[in-house]
């Protein structure tokens, strides 16, 4: 019998896509504007991980034209310092977006770091105000992860009308505001999470599943119904016994892509998408700075 494999949903050559499309409308925009849009990323201490995301993020905004205004901190850098460094680049004019790169040393708090920053720079979508304005279906800067899940499923023609989508992970970063996403594209819309009972069944359930709490390999072929669109959001860092390390993702890839009708790869699914929706947010701040300039 012929074992049947699942689509690639390829995030990494749709971010590519999107970035060639970004460059090309900094390129005609920017003259009118007198300037390139600005992201500014902070960070704060040594984390490894972070540090790589942060030369990522900067190497994504060079190549499309935006200026990187980053900042990185020693560990013991204090939360009112920090304010300063916010309040001073949300009125900078030079300065689209602005994040705050996670996690934080523990003496500070991030979502009082995260109220801080002015919700139209508001780079990562996170800021209350730009999730109230998701909840009311108003226009605002989205959280980049589900809005990049929600761009690869629409760039793959994934209708979501009228389907069960089951969202495992309640985070604020992920699961919530996807969950919003998917119910405003009008799909029926379930939340699951650590204590949620028979999970399986849940899944099972799923027309669209997607993975986003950060466990490796919790969802394994039997719990995907056939034909199912399966998203991984999962970025979990295992190493072996011989000590290599390899990032793998929330779904065990091999055999639930023999059962699910699409699926992305981790690495080079929804990472690269996450990128690229924030050199999108950061466009759009500019692009509005620059009507507002204009009237």
């Amino acid at each position: 019998m012929e074992t049947k494999t699942a689509k690639l949903l390829d995030g990494k050559a749709l971010a590519a896509k999107i970035q060639q499309e970004l460059s090309v409308a900094i390129t005609q925009i920017q003259p009118k504007i007198g300037r390139p849009p600005g992201l500014a990323v902070l960070m704060v201490g040594d984390n490894p991980a972070s540090a790589a995301y942060v030369r990522n993020k900067e190497k994504a905004c060079a190549k499309v034209g935006i200026a990187s205004f980053g900042k990185h901190f020693p560990a013991q850098t204090t939360l009112g310092e920090l304010e300063e460094v916010i309040a001073a680049l949300n009125h900078d004019e030079r300065v689209d977006g602005i994040l705050v790169q996670l996690p934080l040393p523990n003496h500070l708090d991030a979502v009082t770091l995260l109220h801080q920053i002015d919700p139209d720079k508001d780079a990562d979508g996170l800021h209350p105000v730009n999730l109230g304005r998701l909840v009311r279906g108003e226009t605002g800067l989205r959280s980049c992860t589900p809005a990049g899940v929600m761009r690869l499923l629409q760039e793959y023609k994934i209708s979501l009308q009228g389907k069960q989508a089951v969202v495992v992970g309640r985070s604020i970063l992920v699961g919530k505001p996807m969950a919003l996403m998917l119910l405003e594209a009008d799909a029926t819309v379930t939340i699951a999470h650590s204590r949620s009972h028979d999970l399986k069944t849940i899944t099972q359930n799923a027309d669209i599943l997607i993975a986003a709490v950060g466990r490796p390999g919790l969802i394994s072929a039997d719990m995907v119904k056939p034909g199912a669109v399966v998203v991984d959001v999962g970025m979990n860092r295992v190493t072996d016994a011989s000590g290599n390390s390899r990032l793998i993702g929330d779904v065990n890839f091999e055999s639930t892509a023999a059962v699910a009708g699409f699926i992305t790869p981790v690495p080079g699914g929804v990472g690269p998408m996450t990128v690229a929706i924030l050199l999108q947010n950061t466009f759009a701040s500019y692009s509005r700075a620059a009507r507002e300039q204009r009237e």
